[in-house]
Formats: structure tokens, sequence, C-alpha cells
């Protein structure tokens, strides 16, 4: 299954205009830990790509590898009154991928997106491409492009 998601979202991004120029790192990517170790980058540049439930409804949030969401914030910032962290059935159900290499563009359905603003800070970015051993480097201008996201701060204050 590693492969096949991987060359599914090769061309979907394809499609999107988007030509993905991927890394493999067998050892894996999972987390935004291991991804920046892998890349040679700072875990800011890392895009964390996480399905939550707003109101029953998926919402895809790119998040900088070194913050993490409010729930509470992503409901608001979005009009809803409650959101969780969606689980791994609803994941895949929502993106066609799994946890751990779900891409930030190129899913089954289109859903609504927020862009973590610390993303921007950064002139490239680097993203899971359909697998947890696959990733992508990217503009964050671009994926907020590609994506119709909303750039909005819903990370949890230090």
């Amino acid at each position: 299954m590693a492969a096949g998601g991987h060359e599914r979202f090769r061309e979907r991004a394809r499609d999107l205009g988007l030509e993905i120029r991927s890394q493999r790192f067998p050892d894996g990517t999972r987390t935004a830990v291991d991804a920046a170790a892998a890349v040679g980058c700072e875990v800011g540049q890392i895009v964390k790509s996480l399905v939550f439930v707003v109101d029953g409804d998926p919402v895809l949030a790119l998040t900088s590898g070194a913050n993490r969401v409010d729930t509470r914030r992503l409901a608001a910032a979005l009009g809803g009154d409650a959101a969780r962290k969606a689980d791994a059935d609803e994941v895949r159900a929502a993106t066609g991928y799994a946890i751990g290499g779900t891409p930030p563009v190129a899913h089954d359905q289109p859903l609504r997106t927020v862009v973590d603003p610390a993303l921007l800070d950064f002139d490239e970015v680097w993203a899971a491409a359909g697998t947890p051993q696959d990733v992508f480097p990217v503009a964050p201008d671009r994926l907020v492009e590609l994506t119709g996201a909303e750039v909005v701060d819903v990370t949890e204050r230090g």
C-alpha cells in the first residue's frame, strides 16, 4: 500500500499542476522531528497535515511541525462549536491516506483547510507525499494557493 499511496499522490498532484520532487526515507518520517532530521531542515519547516472533525465535518489543518493545534481555537476559527482530532478511519475516509503519510493536497474529497501562518516564515517547507516514508518540498504560498486554505493561527499558546 505504501508505494500505491505515493504514486496516487504524485498523479493527483500532477493533475493539480504540482510536480513533486519527493524523497524517500526508509526509516520513516512519521513525526515532525523524524522528518526534520531526515530532510536536514528545521522542525518548523515540516508540514503536519492533520485531519480534525469540526461539528461533524472533516477539516484539514496544515500546521508547522513546531506547533500543536488548539481544538478550541480551530473550532472558533471555522465557526464551529467543537473540534476533535479525527481517528485513523476518519482520516483515511476523508483523504484516502493513512495517518503519518497524509499529504497536504490531492485528497479523495475537497477539505476545508487552514494553514498555520508560521509556515509562511519559510521559503520552502516539507510535507508527506502519500506515505510515512515519502516527503516533498513546496513553497508555503503554493500550498495556500492549491488548497484554497485560510491562513489562520489555530495553534496552542505557550
